[in-house]
Parts: C-alpha cells; structure tokens; sequence
C-alpha cells in the first residue's frame, strides 16, 4: 500500500514538473513587435530588446547554465567571479557555525528553564521581547561591534537560529510525563542523570523538531545577510548577478537554494525518526 502511494505521488509530482516546464517554455518562446530605438540605447538594453525576444530565461537556458556551473562548481576568477561551490560553500560553512552556537546555547538554557519553574518565569519577559525582533534587524548593531562581515552574518544566524530550538526545548523538558519523574526520584536518581536518561530521551523528538525549524530559518536569512553585507555566498552571489542583469543565473540560484534547503531540512527529519519512539 505505501509503496503503491509512494509511485503514484512520484508519478503526479513528475506530471506536475513537465507541465511547469511545458507552460515556462511557451511563455518565454514568443517574440512582440520592437519599436526602433537609438543604437547605444539598444546595445545597453541587449538583445531582448532588439529582437522582442523574452527577458525571462526558458528552462533550457536555465539547463544549459546549471550544467555549465556543474562542469567547474570551484573556479575562482577573482573577488566577483567565483564557481557555485565556492559560494555554497562559504554560505553553508557561515550556517553551521551560527546554527552550532545556537545549538550551544539553546538546548542547555532549554532544560535549565524546562526544569526550573523559577528560570522560566524570570527568563520569559526576555525571550518574548526578543524573539520576535527580525534577525536583519540586529546587522547594523553587529557590524558596528564587530566590524567583520563574516562575523556579523554568523551572529544572525545565531540569533535567527536560537529561539526555536529554546523554545521548543523548553516545551519538551517540562512537558516530560510527571510519572516518568516520579519513578526517576523514586529510585534517587539525581537532577543531572534524571536529565540525561529520562528526560533527554523524552524531549529529543521535541528538541530535534525545533532544530529541523531552525535550521530552515538560518538557510532563508544567510542568503538576506549575505546581499546585505556582500563578499562571498550564495546570497551575495544572487545579488551580483542580479546587478549584472543575469537572470539565468538568478534562477539558477534559487533552484540550488531550495535543493540545499531541502536537503538540510530532510537530514534532521531522519534524524528526529530516530529519536522518535511509540511510547
């Protein structure tokens, strides 16, 4: 049966992609009539407008571009003129060390407060005034502290990253069923091991779905930190080329940036199926 569902979704999901591409590829294939214009006019504007040809790529030239990038992903021309794994790498590399010190910070503070109705409630004012704050808010305050481009979008995604993964493991420390802890200080079992052999394995599915949040949210605001403080990364990258008038390249990126998400997103959804047990 799951098997059968399984094929039967591929199959609608492989429809629904030919017939995108089907529709994207007759609306950019027509011509509309192009009035005369004055040479260096036509020259900066481009062939598009000369020939009445559609500015939006179809997805054969986006093809024909994601395969040119595959070819040589690492090349390295200079400041502007770097290969996709160059610029995925340097985006990724900034979401691991952001995500890594919220990780740090939020699922320690999460039990702390989880197990402490005196930290929760002394700790709650702080959390719900700053986590609503949009992460691009604090960019102008890290720059001017830290005074390093790199550094500052490293903080965002640490800011962006923390509040999901504290709060949802706030919810699954102190939602660990009272029996469970009852039997744990029963046998004398103390506050650090009660955390680690009771708790822990009852609020990992919690945490980890906290996790899978924030690790969606850090991929989303690398790319708006990266256009914001340019260098190298994907977000700068899209950027470039935007100004550079490539839009082949723009959709390319868009197309890598939802395939890493996904990718991301789906390795901490394993993971949360393997913390995950039927009680």
């Amino acid at each position: 049966m799951t098997r059968s569902l399984n094929l039967r979704a591929a199959v609608l999901a492989l429809t629904l992609l030919a017939a995108i591409l089907l529709v994207w590829q007759v609306a950019v294939s027509g011509t509309v009539k192009t009035e005369a214009m004055d040479p260096e006019y036509a020259a900066l504007m481009g062939a598009t407008a000369t020939t009445g040809k559609s500015a939006m790529p179809g997805p054969l030239d986006v093809g024909a571009t994601i395969w040119t990038h595959l070819k040589d992903p690492f090349y390295d021309r200079g400041p502007n003129d770097k290969g996709l794994g160059i610029q995925l790498a340097y985006s990724i590399g900034r979401v691991a060390l952001g995500y890594g010190l919220a990780v740090l910070v939020a699922i320690p503070v999460g039990f702390l407060i989880g197990m402490s109705p005196l930290m929760s409630r002394a700790l709650d004012p702080y959390i719900q005034i700053l986590k609503p704050v949009s992460p691009l808010a604090w960019m102008p305050l890290a720059l001017y502290t830290i005074k390093d481009s790199g550094l500052s979008a490293i903080f965002v995604i640490f800011i962006c990253s923390l509040w999901p993964m504290l709060i949802n493991t706030v919810f699954g420390v102190s939602s660990t069923r009272k029996e469970w802890l009852n039997v744990a200080r029963t046998l004398e079992v103390g506050p650090v091991r009660r955390a680690f052999t009771v708790i822990l394995p009852a609020a990992a599915p919690t945490i980890l779905t906290g996790m899978r949040i924030s690790i969606g949210i850090a991929w989303l605001v690398i790319v708006a930190a990266e256009m914001l403080v340019g260098g190298t990364g994907i977000g700068y990258f899209v950027w470039n080329e935007w100004n550079n008038l490539s839009i082949t390249n723009v959709i390319t990126s868009i197309l890598l940036i939802g395939l890493v998400g996904m990718i991301l997103d789906q390795l901490l959804a394993r993971a949360q199926r393997l913390v995950t047990f039927p009680e």
